[in-house]
C-alpha cells in the first residue's frame, strides 16, 4: 500500500517546491529579471528566426504550388559521357514527331504539350513591345492552369493547319494600345500578321521568385511557331498526381529513349525533371538552415544557463542558514535538491515564456514589413514546445550543481553560517 502513496507524495512535494520557487523569484524580482535575460534573448531569437524561415518556406512552397507540383519538364541535354557527349545540336535537340503517341505509352502522364519558346517584338502601327512568343498545344492550358478569359482558345483546325492566330495577355493588349475588346484585331509578329482570338489570364504572381516579363506573353499554335522558328522545342507534362511523378518520369525516359533510338547503357540525351524534385530539395535545405540557425542562436541559451547557475550558487550561499534549519527539523537532502532544482527550472521557464512573447512580437513586426515577403511568418507549435523544453533542460542542467551543493550541506555547519 506504500507504493501508490509515493507518486502522490512526490507530486505534493513538487507543487510545494514550485510555490516556494515562485515566492523566492518574486522576493528577488530585479535579480530574477537580470538572471533570465540570457534565456529571454535566446528564446526570442530562436522563435523569431524559426518564424522567419517558416514564412519564407511557406512563400516558396506557395510559389511552387502555383507553378504546379505535378509538372515535368522534358528538355534536350548533352550527356556527361559517351559518344554523344560532344554531338552536334541537331542530334541532341528534340523533334516534334518524337513525342507522337506519348500519352498512349505513358499511363502516369495525364497531359502533355510540346512547346516552342522564343523572344520577339510585337507591333501594331507605331507601337512595339518585346514579348515572349510561345507555341503551345491544347493541353498546355490544363498543365499550366491558365485559361482564356475573353474570346476563345485555339481550335483543333487552327493547330493542325498552323493558322496565324494568337492569344495575348491583358498587359500586351494595353501596352500595344489595342481596344479593350480586341478580339479580331491584328498584330505583327516576325513580319507576319496574326489575328487575336482571345485574352489569356496572366501567370500566377510568384512572391519569392518574382513575375517580371512573364506577363508580356503572346501564344500561338505550336505548329505555327515551329514552322516559323524550326526549334528548339521542349515538352511539358503533368503527371496524374504529385505522388506519381517518379513513375511518370520513368515512363517518359523509357518512351523517349526508344523514340530517339538510344541503345542500352547509352546515356540519355535529354532530361525529364519534375517540380516535385525541387520542392523536396528545397524542403531539405530549409530544414538544414533552420537547424543551423537554431543551433547558432541557441548558444545564447547556454550563456543564459551559465547565468542561472551563477545566481543559484549565490542563492544557496545566501540561504545556507535556512537550509541548515530545514535539515535540522528533518528535511531530506532529496527535498532540498528538488527545491533548488525546481527553482532553477521555474526561472528558466518564466524566461522562456517572456522570450516566446517577445518572439511573437518580432514575428508580427516582420510580417508587417511591406517588401519583406514574410507575411506568412508564424511561430509553429513545435518551436514553442522546443523553446520551453530547451529552457527546462537548461534549468535542470545548470541548476543541478547548485542544487546538489545545497543538498550536501552539513546542517551544523550551515546553522553556524553568518
Amino acid at each position: 500500500m506504500k507504493l501508490p502513496r509515493l507518486p502522490l507524495a512526490f507530486v505534493r512535494l513538487l507543487i510545494q517546491s514550485v510555490f516556494l520557487a515562485l515566492g523566492q523569484i518574486w522576493a528577488r524580482k530585479g535579480r530574477s529579471v537580470l538572471t533570465t535575460i540570457g534565456i529571454v534573448i535566446g528564446v526570442a531569437s530562436v522563435t523569431a528566426v524559426i518564424a522567419a524561415l517558416t514564412g519564407l518556406r511557406a512563400n516558396v512552397l506557395a510559389d511552387f504550388e502555383s507553378i504546379g507540383a505535378n509538372k515535368i519538364f522534358v528538355i534536350p541535354d548533352w550527356p556527361d559521357h559517351g559518344p554523344r557527349q560532344h554531338a552536334p545540336w541537331k542530334e541532341i535537340m528534340l523533334w516534334p514527331e518524337q513525342f507522337d503517341g506519348l500519352l498512349e505509352h505513358c499511363p502516369s502522364v495525364q497531359h502533355f504539350s510540346r512547346i516552342d519558346h522564343s523572344g520577339t517584338t510585337a507591333r501594331r502601327g507605331e507601337d512595339s513591345l518585346d514579348v515572349q512568343l510561345i507555341g503551345i498545344e491544347p493541353p498546355w492550358h490544363e498543365i499550366e492552369n491558365r485559361f482564356v478569359t475573353a474570346g476563345r482558345p485555339f481550335t483543333l483546325i487552327e493547330h493542325s493547319a498552323a493558322r496565324a492566330v494568337c492569344l495575348i495577355t491583358a498587359q500586351v493588349r494595353d501596352k500595344l494600345r489595342l481596344d479593350r475588346d480586341c478580339i479580331g484585331q491584328r498584330i505583327i509578329l516576325r513580319n507576319r500578321s496574326f489575328r487575336i482570338v482571345g485574352i489569356i489570364e496572366p501567370a500566377a504572381a510568384l512572391g519569392i521568385f518574382g513575375g517580371g516579363q512573364r506577363s508580356q506573353e503572346v501564344f500561338i499554335p505550336f505548329r505555327t511557331s515551329y514552322k516559323m522558328s524550326g526549334g528548339p522545342i521542349y515538352g511539358i507534362a503533368a503527371s496524374r498526381s504529385p505522388e506519381l511523378s517518379e513513375e511518370a518520369q520513368a515512363e517518359l525516359r523509357f518512351f523517349l529513349r526508344r523514340q530517339r533510338r538510344l541503345q542500352p547503357g547509352e546515356p540519355d540525351t535529354f532530361r525529364a525533371e519534375a517540380i516535385q524534385k525541387y520542392i523536396q530539395a528545397f524542403m531539405g535545405m530549409a530544414i538544414m538552415i533552420t537547424l543551423i540557425a537554431g543551433g547558432i542562436v541557441g548558444i545564447s541559451l547556454l550563456v543564459g544557463g551559465v547565468g542561472i547557475m551563477n545566481i543559484m550558487l549565490v542563492s544557496v550561499s545566501e540561504r545556507t542558514r535556512e537550509i541548515g534549519l530545514r535539515k535540522a527539523v528533518g528535511a531530506r537532502p532529496s527535498a532540498i535538491l528538488l527545491q533548488f532544482l525546481v527553482e532553477a527550472v521555474v526561472l528558466c521557464l518564466i524566461g522562456g515564456l517572456i522570450g516566446v512573447l517577445i518572439g511573437q512580437g518580432l514575428t508580427s513586426a516582420m510580417a508587417a514589413i511591406p517588401q519583406a515577403k514574410l507575411h506568412r511568418a508564424y511561430i509553429p507549435m513545435w518551436a514553442i514546445g522546443l523553446s520551453f523544453g530547451f529552457s527546462a533542460l537548461v534549468g535542470i542542467v545548470f541548476g543541478m550543481f547548485p542544487a546538489i551543493k545545497a543538498a550536501r550541506l552539513d546542517p551544523i555547519e550551515a546553522l553556524r553560517h553568518e
